[in-house]
């Protein structure tokens, strides 16, 4: 392991000025990816600037009825708090299909959307990874890709967002808010992760001095609590990431789909909006024929590779099931 420097921060500026002195410098939150990087090579810190002490950890209902959920408050906190029980289920559901029991109690909101993929080849410091070293190839192309994407993929990388909280956010349209030297923005949840491109190595739009404070629940996503299924399908039922996961929230009058929110995981380097899908379905019957065509629609574009292509078959499958457990 990497020698590095520790600190603690108790204010939001001193953490970003860490940032900005130290190009090496990492945040260090729940940790449960960040050790797992650090202790395989990945990653090496010249700092650690711990940010727990930050006052970051409230879930609350904002002046306009959204849900405001601290960047620090942990994975169990935030499936288990009753006002997220109650408006906002799909996100639940989510978090605790997601690790295990002990590393939601550690995991935190703002880490879980930074963590990185599990692509093997990432990992393995021995072999070629644009995500690691940038111009050493991607060995998953040609390689073992049966964890790999369908959607947005390019020649220089094929890897997949692992975390299924992500799914349930981008699902219920969350906002981010962020700080950072140049003052605070907010990024819809759709655009705060990125697509590969030539640049594999940049996860997010986050820069690299900027600091996850928040996510912010819209009160219209509420509209969808009664009509919710997170479906992961995975290798064991037991702390394993998702082949395919799909977030599924409808708005129903009777039998008819007043509205769809419908999202992907497992599938390309961000959480996957299935918009057209989301379209097709508004105004039609909740049926097993509406949901076929929907997941048909849902995967125009998908492209597999040598040894994922079960996934083609796998993912409409799950859009089916999840559209149907939703709906009942």
């Amino acid at each position: 392991m990497n020698p590095f420097q520790y600190t603690r921060s108790s204010a939001a500026t001193a953490a970003i000025q860490s940032l900005v002195r130290e190009p090496q410098a990492h945040l260090l939150a729940g940790g449960t990816n960040l050790i797992d990087l650090i202790k395989m090579g990945v990653v090496l810190p010249d700092r650690l600037v711990d940010i727990n002490p930050l006052p970051l950890k409230t879930i609350e209902k904002t002046a306009n009825g959204s849900l405001r959920i601290g960047a620090l408050a942990t994975n169990s906190e935030v499936a288990d708090h009753p006002l997220v029980l109650q408006d906002y289920p799909l996100l639940s559901l989510a978090i605790n299909a997601g690790a295990s029991p002990q590393l939601r109690n550690m995991a935190t909101v703002g880490g879980n959307m930074m963590q990185r993929t599990r692509c093997n080849y990432f990992f393995d410091t021995a072999m070629p990874c644009n995500k690691r070293t940038p111009g050493s190839g991607c060995g998953a192309l040609e390689g073992y890709n049966r964890m790999h994407a369908l959607f947005g993929a390019s020649d220089h990388c094929i890897a997949v967002n692992p975390s299924d909280m992500n799914v349930a956010m981008v699902a219920l349209d969350a906002v981010v808010h962020i700080k950072g030297p140049k003052g605070e923005r907010m990024i819809p949840f759709g655009e705060f992760h990125r697509l590969p491109g030539d640049r594999p190595e940049k996860d997010n739009t986050l820069e690299r001095t900027e600091l996850i404070t928040a996510v912010e629940l819209p009160a219209k996503a509420a509209a969808f609590k009664d009509h919710v299924h997170y479906l992961k399908v995975r290798d064991r039922t037991s702390y394993a990431f998702a082949l395919v996961s799909v977030a599924a929230a409808l708005s129903m009058d009777g039998s008819m789909i007043s509205e769809a929110r419908l999202a992907m995981g497992g599938v390309a380097h961000k959480p996957w909006r299935l918009p057209v899908a989301e379209a097709f379905l508004k105004g039609k019957p909740a049926s097993e024929t509406t949901f076929k065509q929907a997941a048909e629609l849902a995967m125009q574009g998908a492209k597999a590779y040598q040894y994922n292509k079960f996934k083609l078959t796998l993912a409409p499958n799950a859009i089916l099931q999840a559209l149907k457990t939703a709906s009942a």
